[in-house]
């Protein structure tokens, strides 16, 4: 029996091509995930399969194609596409769905993100651990299912997903924007045009100046992730000197979206969970609106005093995914930059969190700088990460160090303090690392509550 457990993650497969991650082991969880939908109940006759823009993407999908086919289903496949444009198809559909990318990660890296119909998410506890093991036993089993007959029907859903999009937020009748978009050479640069642009729509008042939208699997100008300052500097360089009014980058796959206003100062992500949060709560009064942990303390207070009702979440999409099913919410917002809307599945879109911060940008005359001040309450470090090498026993030192404070271990160990500071401490799942969020009421106060923490932890 092969072992699969190095690529198949928490929450998707993610290895290095090919010695981790090869078309034979595409080909195996092609298989396993169609035998996996039809034990747990779903209908599985078709799959809707699409791949970035890495150059091995093409192989194993259709690699992967083989296996679906070889396990008496149909392949849909989309081709080139972001991860959300393959969340589109899963929902819009019917089907379950694949999505070759590994995001942010090196180029020598691929993965798979799998979906149930309706882009649902499969995950360890959700299905992935079944298709792992079943997908270990094809790879080792000499007598493996040959290739079924090829059944593979090829569909173009860019301007379809365009559309929905448009139809979600109104941008036609904002105020004119100059806009510098940093794809990092990821779909973003394929999408972006689509969504935002005329390729086949109706134009917008926007002007988009785009930075790396040259399809580039090996991201020649810098990494797609823009939660690393260093991968925002070009955008922020571009957006003085060209005197835009915002930018946005995208990640690899374009789920996530990072803003920055015209000053080229980074626009926290918890700022954004709360603006797009107060403009769903108009359209939705009174709904539930999903934040995780480790967001700041504004988020849950603007929901609150927008009328909505504020639930706090774990760290990670499956938790929050779970969270919105379970409460019908609205929105919900991570952190890490992901946004996840009712109206598109209870999927994460980096496209259609951007499109809400040019409506309300766009809606009004003040410069994005000023909006964004409406949703900035607090002061937060950002995640910083330390090597230890007995975790617990690190966050069981911090807990005895605050004495005065207030715990909680939904995720990790979040204390607050008497005075509205404070910190999460959580371990990563698969490195040796404990992770630090700080937030305080002012800079100062925020930067020695950080040190004391850091202080304990790598002491």
């Amino acid at each position: 029996m092969s072992d699969l457990s190095e690529i198949v993650k928490a929450y998707d497969v993610r290895g290095t091509v090919p010695d981790q991650f090869d078309e034979s082991v595409a080909r195996a969880l092609g298989t396993a995930f169609v035998e996996m939908l039809r034990e747990s109940g779903d209908a599985a006759d078709e799959i809707v399969i699409a791949h970035d823009m890495r150059e091995t993407g093409p192989g194993l999908s259709d690699a992967f194609g083989r296996g679906v086919n070889a396990a008496g289903a149909a392949v849909v496949h989309i081709g080139l596409s972001s991860t959300d444009e393959l969340y589109y198809a899963s929902g819009a559909l019917g089907l379950p769905g694949a999505m070759f990318t590994a995001s942010h990660n090196p180029a020598r890296y691929n993965g798979i993100k799998l979906c149930r119909s309706g882009a649902r998410p499969v995950g360890q506890d959700s299905g992935l651990a079944i298709v792992r093991r079943r997908a270990e036993q094809l790879l080792g089993d000499l007598n493996a299912e040959a290739d079924g007959p090829t059944r593979v029907m090829r569909r173009d859903l860019l301007t379809d997903y365009a559309a929905y999009l448009r139809s979600l937020v109104d941008l036609s009748g904002i105020r004119p924007l100059k806009v510098i978009v940093d794809a990092g050479n990821g779909m973003g640069g394929f999408t972006v045009p689509a969504v935002l642009g005329d390729q086949e729509l109706p134009a917008l008042p926007l002007q988009i100046v785009p930075l790396y939208f040259e399809l580039d699997g090996s991201f020649p100008n810098h990494e797609a992730n823009p939660l690393d300052p260093v991968n925002l500097v070009d955008l922020q360089e571009a957006i003085r000197a060209q005197g835009a009014d915002i930018g946005v980058a995208f990640d690899g796959d374009a789920d996530r979206c990072f803003i920055i206003d015209e000053n080229g100062d980074a626009v926290s992500p918890s700022a954004i969970t709360a603006l797009v949060a107060a403009r769903e709560l108009a359209k939705f009064p009174g709904s539930t609106i999903i934040h995780n942990l480790i967001t700041s303390a504004a988020v849950p207070e603007i929901i609150t005093e927008n009328g909505g009702k504020p639930v706090r979440s774990r760290v990670g999409h499956s938790f929050i995914k779970a969270e919105m099913a379970r409460t019908n919410a609205v929105f919900g917002g991570e952190h890490s930059a992901h946004y996840y809307f009712r109206d598109f599945w209870f999927a994460d879109t980096g496209m259609l969190a951007a499109m809400h911060v040019l409506a309300a940008l766009g809606g009004q005359d003040r410069p994005l700088s000023e909006l964004a001040a409406e949703y900035e309450r607090y002061t937060a470090s950002g995640e910083i990460n330390s090597t230890v090498d007995d975790a617990a026993a690190k966050t069981a030192q911090v807990r005895a160090a605050f004495p005065d404070a207030t715990f909680d271990d939904l995720d990790g160990l979040t204390a607050t303090l008497p005075d509205g500071s404070w910190f999460n401490l959580r371990a990563s799942n698969t490195e040796p690392l404990l992770r630090l969020n700080v937030e305080a009421p002012k800079p100062d106060r925020m930067a020695a509550l950080r040190d004391e923490v850091l202080a304990i932890v790598r002491g």
